[in-house]
């Protein structure tokens, strides 16, 4: 019992779970006609926004979803579910005092018909905008951008392009207004023009000028009706006169092409006839031109074949000449050609041998040039190092001179000063001595003997003038000659020792005595 219990419990039980869930599955589900749009929000999604350069798919993500004309579950608390209608909006649009290109004020009825448009892009747009609006607040934006765009037209237009076309001004408004309508995901199916006013009678004015234009064609057709009633009457009396005239011609005509054509006819037999008798010599002159032309014809052909046999004469004898001329002379200027390369191979050869060696040789006297100048560098070094080091030995022994040394110095110069102070004689090709002897002093050449030996006794004098150095009070200064004017010794002795010793000097510092110089 208990059993039976339990399992009649555990069917109602999941008859009522089944029942709850079919219950809430219906109260979440929600349908939409075709003329409505259901958009849910809650969870993201992912679309499809185009195709890049390679053809490959682009996704983008939003946070809801559009379903029309079907149905969807809803997540209870997830997710929240709106409504767009997608029927027609009939909007009247109506302006007042526009002014038109001309200035004219007018006012305009029309009336548009607008949607929300179906394609995803047109509703993701409108839920964007619209989706916590009533319908009145949808029209009241389109009615406003309609009525925008319809005042800028009527601004660049006239008043009779207003009225004279309006399909093409509604038109226009449509075209215009459909972008800005389509930025807001709306659509726009047409536009219409109902009504145009205007509060100056401008309208009216052309009414009565067309009314005025009306009545006056109607006075000038009624005119021209009289006026061609009239012509038509005389022109029928004239083309009776004319069809009368006429028949009266065309019966001289029929006389006249009878006598023509008889005329014709007599001149074709006789044409005819003549024609007959010239057949027979006509046939005999083409003949004999065809058979002139095949003459003409066979001796053109014999010239051809004679023209021919000549040009493979000329292409035989062309060839003869090519194998006995042609041929031996390319030969022989092969021949020439490589004869004068190896020539000038071999004469580029020995140039090239015969510069190396002039190089070698240049080399060689260039090296001995250099080695030559080397050594005369060393000589020339050494040389002034021997010099040298002989100042350095003659600026020591002159240190080490004394006055007695100096003067003789000075004395040994004195030749060297007598012949330069006699040198303007030597050079004297004739000398004229005009002297009287009367002063006792000579005359002739030992005149001027006496007169050089008087200049030589000046220069102690000049000596002393320029340096300072008395060479008499030196000399008596030396110990030898104070030696001999105190008392007798060997003058011989004495005085030449000190010239020896002087000369000895001399020759050990490596120069020569003033008697060997002179």
């Amino acid at each position: 019992m208990n059993v039976d219990f339990l399992s009649v419990f555990a069917i109602f039980a999941l008859l009522f779970l089944l029942v709850a869930f079919v219950v809430v599955y219906a109260a979440r589900v929600k349908k939409v006609g075709p003329n409505e749009v259901l958009v849910v929000s809650g969870f993201r999604h992912k679309i499809v926004v185009g195709q890049d350069e390679a053809g490959n798919l682009q996704y983008a993500e939003r946070g809801y979803r559009i379903i029309t004309g079907g149905r969807a579950f809803i997540w209870p608390i997830l997710e929240r579910v709106d409504y767009l209608s997608l029927e027609l909006m009939t909007i009247d649009v109506a302006v007042k005092d526009v002014y038109t290109l001309e200035g004219v004020p007018v006012m305009v009825d029309g009336v548009a018909q607008v949607k929300i448009g179906s394609d995803d892009v047109f509703v993701a747009t409108a839920a964007e905008r619209f989706l916590s609006k009533s319908q009145q607040e949808i029209e009241h934006v389109a009615h406003e951008t309609l009525a925008g765009h319809l005042r800028a037209i009527l601004g660049t237009l006239t008043v009779e392009q207003i009225y004279k076309d309006r399909e093409t001004f509604g038109q226009q408004v449509q075209n215009v207004s459909a972008d800005d309508l389509s930025n807001m995901g709306l659509q726009i199916d047409s536009f219409v023009i109902k009504d145009i006013q205007d509060e100056e009678g401008y309208l009216d004015a052309l009414g009565r000028k067309r009314i005025a234009e009306v009545k006056r064609d109607a006075t000038i057709g009624e005119a021209e009706a009289e006026r061609d009633s009239a012509i038509a009457s005389a022109q029928a009396r004239q083309k009776g006169e004319t069809a009368r005239f006429e028949a009266e011609t065309i019966i001289a005509e029929s006389e006249k092409s009878y006598s023509v054509q008889k005329a014709e006819y007599d001149a074709q037999v006789n044409r005819k006839k003549a024609e007959s008798e010239l057949a027979y010599t006509l046939q005999q002159n083409i003949t004999n031109q065809q058979v002139r032309a095949e003459a003409v014809q066979v001796e053109v052909v014999e010239k051809q074949k004679q023209i021919e046999v000549q040009e493979q004469e000329v292409k035989r004898r062309e060839k003869e000449l090519e194998a006995t001329v042609r041929k031996p002379a390319e030969a022989q200027r092969y021949e020439i050609e490589t004869l004068a390369n190896a020539k000038k191979f071999q004469t580029l050869t020995e140039a090239e041998g015969q510069a190396e060696a002039t190089r070698s040789i240049g080399q060689g006297e260039a090296d001995a040039a250099k080695a030559k100048g080397l050594a005369q560098a060393e000589v020339i070094r050494r040389q002034g190092m021997s010099e040298a080091e002989a100042m350095l030995k003659k600026a020591g022994a002159w240190q080490e001179y004394n006055e007695a040394a100096i003067i003789q110095q000075l004395i040994d110069r004195l030749p060297e000063v007598a012949a330069a102070i006699s040198a303007p004689l030597a050079k004297t090709d004739k000398i004229t001595i005009v002297s009287t002897g009367g002063d006792g002093g000579g005359a002739g050449a030992s005149k001027i003997a006496q007169d050089t030996a008087n200049i030589i006794a000046q220069i102690p004098a000049t000596v002393k003038g320029l340096t300072g150095v008395d060479l008499i009070e030196a000399i008596k200064r030396l110990p030898a000659i104070k030696t001999a004017n105190d008392g007798p010794s060997e003058p011989v002795e004495n005085g030449t020792e000190p010239e020896d010793t002087v000369d000895d000097e001399l020759k050990d510092s490596g120069e020569s005595s003033p008697e060997d110089e002179s």
